[in-house]
């Protein structure tokens, strides 16, 4: 015959009573919460976000060269293809836009392209070029696309340059932010006014 378990003493719990529970008394017992009865005629608060004072007829002035020139958030895949697409960055963007452009590329962009490894390797060296303006990051985390998607939203000053869909998506819900594409082996622009030299096709 073999041994019978029993179980340790450890692991045997202390039982004890929920606050709810009938055997208790009166005073000790934890009462019901009661649902407090919303007033229909109460007025009902709500935030509203309020439009940034740059957007205009759904102009955004901030974006025009009227500041001296064009800057471009780029990201770690739009530097990557357009390698493929054997295009200069800073020239295309200049043909493009037909005015002076300062890309800008942020910590986490900086962090990402690193972070891919050799296959990246290219790419992260255009990154580093001294033309490249460096945007620091302030937040946790080095999570490209909710860093771009979060400085756009606060700054109106950006055009963004993806070829990334889902941040595509996510951007196009921004009023007043052009999105930067490549296609047919050159760099076309989306949502842009005309009245900022934007390219007809």
């Amino acid at each position: 015959m073999g041994k019978q378990k029993k179980t340790p003493k450890y692991v045997t719990m202390k039982r004890m009573l929920s606050l709810r529970d009938q055997r208790l008394k009166e005073k000790a017992r934890l009462k019901p919460k009661k649902k407090e009865k919303k007033d229909p005629s109460a007025l009902k608060e709500r935030e509203v976000p309020q439009h940034p004072s740059c957007l205009f007829l759904q102009y955004n002035t901030q974006l025009g060269p009227s500041c001296g020139s064009y800057h471009i958030l780029v990201d770690t895949n739009f530097i990557n293809l357009s390698i493929k697409a054997k295009l200069d960055l800073v020239q295309s963007v200049m043909d493009c836009l037909y005015a002076k452009c300062i890309p800008s590329i942020t910590d986490c962009v900086m962090a990402e392209t690193e972070k891919s490894g050799q296959k990246y390797r290219v790419a992260l060296r255009i990154a580093k070029d001294p033309r490249f303006e460096r945007l620091p990051c302030t937040h946790k985390g080095t999570y490209a696309v909710d860093c771009l998607v979060q400085r756009v939203t606060q700054h109106k000053c950006y055009i963004v340059a993806t070829v990334d869909w889902d941040l595509k998506q996510r951007i196009r819900k921004i009023p007043g932010v052009p999105i930067m594409y490549i296609s047919n082996h050159r760099y076309n622009t989306e949502r842009l006014p005309d009245d900022y030299g934007a390219p007809r096709f």
